[in-house]
């Protein structure tokens, strides 16, 4: 990010989808901060439920007393998943709850199966653990990790089949403890189909698999509903996973539910209670940003906020397209969460692909420093920041929260097509000149 100056200005506030910097300036901030800005930067109810509990001076961390908090946060979200989705587990990140997850999951079997699946695109951490099971070219050095993982194509129903038949211990029972699955790819704007998660759910029934979604990005209203699985009535994943936009863009907590059966098979008797727990459990001020977040999101309907803005996007990006098809590849995306993925360019970046340190035999060079530079354009002429996915083929990411007005999407459409209109030479040039001065 910090190619762009991002991490380099100052900022002095911010407010919605808008950042008010220290030199005077707004920037418009179309990233969304990746996932965690559903509500924008500030929301009026979020400040004002942490303004409470400080005055209030309610309990903030002790694991000895019980925690209304952190009770009604597990209530709440079980009032709104579907089934017997309903006992969770709050830790601080991502990474966290999609390591319980997969922690359940193998506790659930005994420690009898040693196998677990996970797709050749997915982001599920950094830790060791999620690290590991994390198929993104962010990961370049190989740390230690979890044994027993197989890797499947995304969204390859037959191939992950595959894997799972030839998973089988000695007496010829399956050795899969758990498959883990994104259903909507936020790095990539890959989706599974619904035929084949249904079909993958009735798999996973058969053999006792432990079905994990992980929707720390695509959670609570980004996709149009309030999580991407819920689209498809009666698809229910033995555990769920989420974490960004549930502090409200000012907690760090994030979240795993499981079905009741699942949990209390795998953690209900007293000798097992403790196999998992944090320092923070029953930590305060977070669980009580998060129940504000969660009802901001019912009672503002985000969902319906995320399906307007694909209506948006979607109808506007297509328009820019078409004007510069030799640029713009292609568009995807659903609600508030789309990638513009851009090509073409002089020839001569294959051969710079081979001469930039670091960059040799780097198949997606081309296309990050036509994306770099176009990112680039928009910050410095036109102050609006949007991001890349470093996984797959590195779209433009245009991510906005989820209560930006339609007059700040039509700004951005207008500054994309404005910004192409310069020319993907004269981008280049641009950040090329730019990237030199500042390295000096």
């Amino acid at each position: 990010m910090t190619s762009f100056g991002f991490g380099r200005d100052l900022v002095d506030s911010a407010e919605g989808a808008w950042v008010n910097m220290r030199d005077g300036t707004r920037v418009l901030d179309l990233s969304g901060g990746v996932g965690v800005l559903n509500h924008g930067h500030n929301h009026p109810r979020i400040l004002a439920a942490r303004q409470r509990f400080a005055r209030d001076k309610r309990m903030e961390v002790h694991k000895a007393f019980f925690s209304p908090y952190l009770a009604a946060l597990s209530h709440n979200v079980a009032q709104l998943l579907p089934a017997d989705l309903s006992i969770s587990y709050f830790p601080n990140s991502g990474a966290e709850a999609n390591e319980g997850a997969v922690k359940m999951a193998y506790k659930y079997h005994g420690g009898k199966r040693n196998t677990i699946l996970r797709a050749d695109i997915s982001f599920h951490g950094k830790t060791l653990g999620a690290g590991s099971l994390t198929g993104s070219s962010e990961n370049n050095f190989r740390f230690p990790g979890l044994p027993g993982i197989v890797v499947y194509p995304f969204g390859d129903l037959d191939a992950l089949r595959r894997a799972v038949a030839e998973a089988r211990r000695p007496d010829g029972g399956c050795d899969v403890y758990a498959i883990l699955v994104e259903p909507f790819s936020a790095s990539t704007m890959r989706r599974w189909s619904e035929p084949a998660l249904r079909q993958l759910r009735e798999l996973c029934t058969a053999e006792e698999i432990i079905l994990i979604f992980d929707e720390i990005y695509t959670g609570w209203g980004k996709t149009g509903n309030l999580f991407y699985f819920m689209r498809h009535d009666g698809l229910v994943p033995d555990i769920l996973t989420y974490s960004k936009s549930l502090g409200g863009g000012k907690a760090s907590i994030s979240g795993y539910t499981a079905r009741e059966p699942v949990f209390r098979r795998a953690y209900e008797r007293l000798t097992d209670v403790i196999l998992h727990s944090t320092t923070y459990y029953g930590f305060g001020e977070e669980t009580a940003t998060a129940i504000e977040a969660v009802n901001v999101v019912v009672e503002e309907d985000f969902p319906a906020r995320a399906r307007e803005i694909e209506r948006i996007l979607t109808s506007g990006l297509e328009r820019v397209q078409k004007a510069f098809p030799d640029t713009i590849i292609r568009v995807a995306g659903v609600g508030s969460l789309h990638g513009v993925f851009l090509g073409g360019g002089p020839k001569l970046l294959d051969l710079a692909a081979k001469l930039v340190p670091g960059f040799a035999g780097d198949p997606q060079f081309r296309t990050k420093l036509i994306t770099l530079s176009v990112i680039a354009h928009l910050y410095r002429h036109h102050r609006i920041m949007t991001y890349y996915s470093p996984n797959g083929e590195n779209p433009l990411m245009v991510a906005p929260t989820l209560v930006i007005e339609e007059a700040d999407l039509e700004h951005f459409l207008d500054a994309l097509e404005a910004t192409l209109a310069v020319g993907l030479r004269r981008l280049l040039t641009a950040f090329v000149r730019e990237k030199a001065v500042s390295s000096w």
